[in-house]
């Protein structure tokens, strides 16, 4: 990444005309930080933070302790240029961190048990470059976005796209193209790439182009997937009246082989669904078998 801000300019050039009110002139629009960085290839899974979520402190309680060169991060992602920093700031800002080390000592040594946020790091004295900072501000994008999804807004617009299949269909095929949702199997950063996840098998899958996967998965949580579908019950696909069964040449494949079924306690079903299954089962065995007396018949 060459450039902090993507600017772009549209220049449209109009032409005169003396009965029209209209005269020739150039535009110039702006592109933020967030919608250049949401518009890159292989962040489509991405939803644009609103600038008010991201001005709220309390929605970024703990972050600082977090991401390195946070308040750079942070200007950056709100598109703030950075201030020059005299000399007696720069003294203010050694007696802030002094105070600050003292008041940790303090602190540590009266401990009570109880949570306490880490205080902010302080902001670096200088110029700091870009270059620097800009991987610390998608940390930072990745993380606020973590958490504007379990909002209001937030559920509602991934619900759309869920039900619009934007994300994709799962790859089972007794899944019938159910849509799949991104979500995340840890909430530390840098822990894993992004899943996944289908309602109808209750199975998480790896993106299937591999663009997705350098997203850190810890962008969408732990939490998100789950709320959706509490939130929007309607969204959750009917349970299936079929499971398939993995078989070779007939035989169940044994659950404790390797490549036998995994997960497959997650798609059990109610008793009336069971005894669907049973008889569909029964069924095919008895196909299968039929099969078999063909084929021996052929071979005698």
């Amino acid at each position: 990444m060459d450039r902090i801000f993507s600017t772009t300019r549209v220049e449209n050039d109009l032409d005169y005309d003396e009965n029209d009110d209209s005269q020739s002139n150039s535009d110039g629009s702006l592109q933020s930080w967030i919608s250049w960085f949401c518009s890159l290839s292989g962040h489509e899974f991405y939803l644009e933070v609103p600038e008010d979520f991201i001005e709220d402190e309390f929605n970024l309680t703990g972050l600082s302790a977090i991401v390195p060169y946070y308040n750079e991060a942070l200007e950056m992602i709100l598109d703030i240029e950075p201030e020059d920093v005299s000399d007696e700031e720069e003294e203010d800002g050694h007696e802030r961190d002094e105070q600050l080390k003292e008041a940790e000592e303090e602190e540590e040594e009266e401990d009570d048990g109880f949570w306490k946020e880490a205080p902010r790091q302080p902001r670096h004295s200088g110029w700091v470059d870009p270059n620097v900072v800009e991987p610390y501000a998608a940390m930072l994008y990745g993380l606020i976005h973590q958490r504007y999804l379990v909002t209001r807004n937030g559920l509602r617009v991934m619900a759309e796209r869920f039900s619009n299949e934007q994300f994709g269909v799962c790859p089972r095929y007794y899944c019938y193209r159910c849509p799949v949702i991104p979500c995340g199997r840890y909430d530390e950063v840098a822990r894993e790439s992004v899943r996944l996840y289908c309602p109808s098998c209750m199975d998480l899958y790896c993106p299937p182009n591999p663009i997705f996967q350098n997203i850190d998965g810890s962008h969408f949580g732990t939490t998100f997937a789950h709320l959706m579908f509490e939130t929007y019950s309607e969204l959750i696909p009917k349970p299936k009246p079929h499971i398939y069964q993995p078989r070779i040449f007939g035989f169940r494949v044994n659950e404790k082989s390797r490549a036998g079924p995994r997960m497959q306690w997650l798609r059990m079903r109610p008793q009336e669904y069971t005894d669907a299954d049973d008889a569909s089962m029964l069924e095919d065995e008895e196909q299968q078998q039929e099969v078999d007396k063909v084929n021996q018949s052929q071979h005698l």
